[in-house]
Formats: structure tokens, C-alpha cells, sequence
């Protein structure tokens, strides 16, 4: 089960059905999983709520083949997340969803962009928790400072 799932309240569908096409993009079917994660955004992109539409964007983004894809997906999950208030805004999406669009920008050889989303990533590090996901969001920001310095290859 997902974070969002446990957050979101009982029967959510939405939620639901995000969780199933995450599992089939887990279990190998890329595709598929694209394909049903593209049609309830088709559902929900307009009058959809913002957790809900972070999350669809934030998912769609792991299925694209085409890096520039993936990172119009991140941007809409990133300007989603914008409209989250109340018990499911929490401030420890900002790093990990900055860091996503700061690794688009680099794999499409946008550097400035992705130093600038970065920063964002950094900053915002400070909400997240001492926990296995804290710990792992940090380590992917110190991944990628690293592979902008032209310390690691990506």
C-alpha cells in the first residue's frame, strides 16, 4: 500500500485505481498501467482533487518511455501538489517531487533548470522526516548534487 493510500480516506476510488495501475506498472506492464493512469486523468484533470491529480501525474510520470513525457508529467504533479491544503498537504512531497523535475531537466540536458529545481529539492529537505523515506529522498538529492558536479555518471 502506497502513502497516499493510507492518507486517503476509506473508499477512495480514485486512489484505488491509481494503486491498481501502479501495481500493474510494478509487475511488468508498463502499458497497461500508462494506458488506465492516462484515461481516469481524463477523468479527474479538470475537477479532480489536487492530491489526487499530484498523485495520477506523480505515477503517469514512471510510465512514459519519452523523458520529456516523463517531465511534463512531473511538472503537473509538482503544480498540483501547489493546491494541496488541510491533513493531506504534506510539506514532505515538495523534495522528492522537485528532485523528480530537477532529474528531467537533466536527462534532457537542461542543467541551469535542473540545479534551479535542486535548490528546490534542498530546501524543501528540511520537512521530511528521520525515516527510511526521508533518508532516501536525501540520498537521491545527494545523488544528483553529485551528478551535476560531474562526480558520478548517471
Amino acid at each position: 500500500m502506497t502513502e497516499a493510500q493510507r492518507e486517503a480516506p476509506e473508499g477512495d476510488a480514485v486512489l484505488t485505481r491509481i494503486g491498481q495501475a501502479v501495481m500493474l506498472h510494478r509487475g511488468g506492464d508498463r502499458e497497461e498501467a500508462r494506458n488506465r493512469l492516462a484515461a481516469l486523468w481524463q477523468e479527474i484533470e479538470r475537477d479532480g482533487a489536487p492530491f489526487h491529480r499530484c498523485a495520477l501525474a506523480h505515477y503517469l510520470a514512471d510510465t512514459q518511455d519519452d523523458p520529456l513525457d516523463e517531465l511534463i508529467w512531473n511538472l503537473r504533479a509538482l503544480t498540483a501538489a501547489d493546491g494541496l491544503t488541510g491533513a493531506l498537504a504534506p510539506r514532505a512531497f515538495f523534495p522528492s517531487l522537485h528532485l523528480n523535475v530537477a532529474t528531467g531537466y537533466l536527462k534532457l540536458g537542461q542543467e541551469e533548470a535542473a540545479r534551479g529545481q535542486l535548490a528546490l529539492a534542498r530546501a524543501a529537505a528540511a520537512a521530511l522526516g528521520e525515516d527510511p523515506y526521508g533518508d532516501g529522498v536525501r540520498a537521491a538529492i545527494l545523488r544528483l548534487t553529485l551528478a551535476l558536479e560531474g562526480a558520478v555518471d548517471d
